[in-house]
């Protein structure tokens, strides 16, 4: 059983070696990555170690066993903690996501519902900002068109993950790619009647440069001046930068730097993580249907979550799950729910590995 580890091992060990070469840290961008996948695989490398001292434990435990019926019970505990044991390691071999040790970015447009659209918007995007300080996350602010009212027509998040933190940030909010409906009364509404309005999010990961190749010859690069709430000018020069990927038609723009060369390398980090997850989608779409549950996460146009504030509720739609906590998961408290995404996301690819 677990036979197949090995090369995972052996990875392991190759990147302690390079972790321990100082020209490694050298290169930071390399040196993160690294790191990352040393972090991934040390889990999976002690659950195999676990495994196998206690393999060994049982096989010594049952020769005593059958000489000695007083060893029985040493047997049934060595038992109990193999099938803990094998069942950890079974989670942890199953196939994941590549990008799963990736920091995230995060993009909240407002949809139908105007400006009561874009404040739902800016409560998602402080829902996210307060889980992210609870697990120790840092949030930058990449790109924002904010409105009069203080809500968001747009807004694109960088999350970094932090050391200590027990998922990266990528891993846990993949989950947030949809549509997010809200039912409450605006405060735009003088009749107090409950509206619908909507709100897109797409998660993408955060990728370095070198990790996909972008020809400078297939990118047009526009330059104007920046603009906020209401069309009001806050910049005197042409540091706002919008690039446009030809083959794919694919649009990144930034403003919220003063510095023109600013917003263009946070606009190629936003272009980067756009292209890596249209490929990884069209990728997993041409191969077959069996993960079409991970390319629902990243589909902006499919409608996830409900959040309902006359009945305090919030539904998640793909997994049936239901809460009459809104109030405590709009600050932030999304673990539970996540958790169940998680766990529903874990049986499917452990069916996979059955099938």
């Amino acid at each position: 059983m677990f036979e197949n580890a090995q090369p995972l091992i052996d990875e392991f060990r190759d990147l302690e070696q390079q972790l321990a070469d100082p020209e490694l840290h050298s290169d930071m961008a390399r040196s993160r990555r690294v790191g990352r996948r040393y972090s991934a695989l040390r889990p999976i490398v002690e659950g195999i170690d676990e495994f196998r001292r206690l393999t060994d434990d049982r096989e010594a435990a049952a020769e005593l066993a059958a000489d000695d019926a007083s060893f029985a019970d040493e047997l049934a505990d060595i038992d109990a903690q193999l099938e803990a044991a094998t069942e950890k390691l079974t989670r942890l071999l199953a196939p994941r996501d590549p990008n799963d040790d990736a920091d995230a970015l995060v993009e909240i447009k407002s949809g139908e519902g105007g400006d009561e659209s874009a404040l739902f918007a800016g409560d998602l995007l402080r829902m996210y900002t307060r889980y992210a300080e609870d697990l120790g996350w840092k949030l930058e602010v990449l790109d924002s068109q904010e409105t009069d009212l203080g809500g968001y027509k747009s807004v694109t998040v960088a999350v970094k993950g932090s050391a200590g933190a027990a998922f990266a940030p990528y891993e846990r909010l993949k989950f947030e790619g949809g549509v997010h409906r809200v039912q409450r009364v605006p405060v735009t509404e003088s009749q107090g009647r409950i509206h619908t309005s909507a709100a897109g999010v797409l998660v993408m990961p955060d990728v370095e440069a070198d990790e996909i190749e972008i020809n400078d010859d297939d990118l047009r690069i526009d330059v104007y001046r920046a603009s906020g709430p209401g069309g009001q000018g806050v910049n005197t020069t042409d540091s706002a930068v919008r690039i446009t990927h030809l083959p794919s038609g694919t649009v990144v723009s930034c403003q919220n730097e003063r510095s023109q060369l600013q917003n263009r390398e946070s606009a190629m980090r936003m272009l980067r993580a756009r292209l890596i997850q249209v490929a990884e989608a069209e990728a997993a779409a041409a191969a077959s249907d069996a993960r079409k549950s991970q390319v629902r996460t990243v589909d902006r146009s499919e409608r996830i979550r409900t959040y309902n504030f006359p009945e305090n509720r919030i539904t998640d739609h793909r997994i049936g799950f239901k809460a009459h906590n809104l109030d405590a998961v709009l600050e932030g408290a999304l673990t539970p729910l996540l958790d169940a995404l998680a766990e529903q996301d874990l049986a499917e690819r452990l069916a996979g590995v059955g099938g």
